[in-house]
């Protein structure tokens, strides 16, 4: 026996995945020591302030992002075609796209929250914009009137919709961010990769301690595999690498300003701050 079921609820995905097929997607990935993150994260607690993981990775992509602005566009649609030449958007601020695992209707469905100014956010605003997506209540917010509208229509006008919301590149941070982040990191998966039809998709998975060697020691230290996924069409590998280093760089050395431990023996040789100064999904 076999049964069919009719899509409704996760419609907007499947014309999502339609629409991205156009992308030209490469895979990079790093470990991360998360050393530095979570020991904020213990002093925050302390303080009685939580923050998630994926708020530190959406603080570190603004950041990122802002100096690294070729990654931070879009490939205007039209292109290839005939009579058209090949041209990119750039935006001026970083509008994450974040991937939610919410039920709409009773059915699971992946949700994509935006979370916008990650350029200049702090880690405190970030958090509160991410716990606005916590529980399962949160498809009947108001800027997820779309995705249920797009299970409603007919299948072709759906299909239309979708596609005109995204016609207009320019238009696009405030329809589909400049940044796709996701995390299964509260699951075991040590790492994926996606495309989330933006020129980056940040993957993250969990966070766990593995062997590392400092100072010619094997040592613990909780580390964090996070995949790059980047559309060939508008960056090339070398760019993504700078972006995917830069991460990496500005997660392991994460210091926002408000606290920060005192430089032990791994950290005397290192920049304490992120590069270009000050710093700032699923949630964890």
């Amino acid at each position: 026996m076999s049964t069919t079921t009719a899509v409704r609820r996760r419609r907007h995905t499947l014309y999502f995945l339609e629409w991205a097929a156009a992308q030209r997607p490469v895979h990079l990935d790093t470990d991360i020591d998360m050393t530095r993150v979570q020991e904020h994260r213990a002093a925050a607690r302390a303080a009685g302030r939580r923050y998630s993981v994926v708020s530190y990775l959406l603080y570190a992509a603004g950041r990122v992002l802002d100096r690294h602005p070729e990654a931070n566009a879009v490939m205007a649609p039209g292109w290839p075609g005939a009579l058209r030449r090949p041209s990119i958007v750039r935006f001026d601020g970083v509008t994450a796209k974040l991937a939610l695992d919410r039920p709409v209707e009773g059915e699971r469905t992946v949700l994509s929250a935006l979370v916008p100014g990650l350029e200049t956010a702090n880690l405190r605003e970030i958090q509160e914009r991410v716990d606005r997506y916590r529980g399962e209540q949160a498809a009947e917010l108001p800027e997820f009137k779309g995705v249920r509208t797009l299970g409603r229509l007919p299948v072709p006008l759906g299909r239309a919709a979708f596609a005109a919301a995204l016609r207009d590149p320019v238009r696009r941070a405030g329809v589909f961010g400049t940044v796709s982040v996701s995390s299964l990191g509260h699951r075991a998966v040590d790492g994926f990769h996606s495309a989330g039809g933006t020129a980056v998709t940040l993957c993250a998975g969990r966070v766990v301690d593995r062997p590392v060697v400092r100072d010619g020691a094997v040592v613990a230290a909780p580390m964090m595999r996070l995949g790059l996924t980047f559309d060939h069409r508008v960056i090339d590998g070398a760019t993504a690498a700078d972006v995917l280093s830069d991460l990496h760089h500005t997660m392991e050395t994460f210091d926002d300003g408000t606290w920060a431990p005192d430089p032990g023996p791994r950290e005397a040789d290192h920049d304490l701050r992120p590069l270009g100064g000050g710093l700032e999904q699923g949630t964890r």
